[in-house]
């Protein structure tokens, strides 16, 4: 069956993961299993590229990457969800991000056509929301995953959000969620389509 993975890249439980599970929740909407993902809470330990992964096919490092490496060998769709920090993605993301060269080394195929979608929420309206996308977009492309935008005029590389640092203010930034809308159905649709 049908399965998209929601990562949430943020180390609070504010403004990201509302806007990720809002993402899960149109996604369940058009009949499409979720499931959510999050860094908060969790150890994950960044990598070293000590290349242990390409010898011995799996990760030197044991922490709670172990559990989301088979969750992402299951999905066919991926949402990653980062906070901008510093005009682009999390730590949190981006250790996600390298530490997926040990299952990549695993299996060299292990993402090849599975769909990809990015959302990016910043404290500033211009905070970097663009760059975070183009990180997690980079991230899809070098791994054979098929990166998925909203299209023109108003999410041309996804879901962006202005958060004003506040939870509320995710909530009533009507633009994020048309952004949102409009690249979780192109990304629903695209998905759908493979699995044909």
């Amino acid at each position: 069956m049908l399965m998209i993975l929601g990562i949430c890249g943020s180390p609070r439980q504010q403004a990201t993961e509302h806007v990720l599970k809002e993402a899960l929740r149109m996604l369940e909407e058009q009949d499409i299993k979720t499931r959510f993902w999050t860094t908060r809470g969790k150890d994950i330990g960044y990598c070293t590229h000590c290349d242990y992964c390409l010898e011995n096919k799996a990760c030197v490092i044991q922490d709670d990457m172990q559990e989301l490496y088979v969750l992402l060998t299951k999905a066919k769709g991926i949402v990653i969800a980062s906070p901008v920090y510093n005009g682009g993605v999390s730590a949190q993301t981006k250790a996600i991000m390298d530490r997926c060269r040990a299952l990549v080394a695993a299996d060299t195929g292990v993402f090849k056509g599975k769909t990809g979608m990015g959302i990016a929420v910043g404290g500033d309206r211009a905070g970097g929301q663009e760059l975070a996308l183009m990180q997690i977009h980079t991230f899809f492309i070098l791994n054979g995953i098929i990166p998925v935008s909203g299209g023109f005029f108003g999410a041309n590389l996804g879901a962006t959000f202005w958060s004003k640092d506040t939870l509320e203010g995710v909530k009533q930034d009507e633009e994020g969620f048309r952004s949102l809308k409009k690249t979780v159905k192109k990304f629903a649709q695209l998905t759908k389509e493979r699995e044909k």
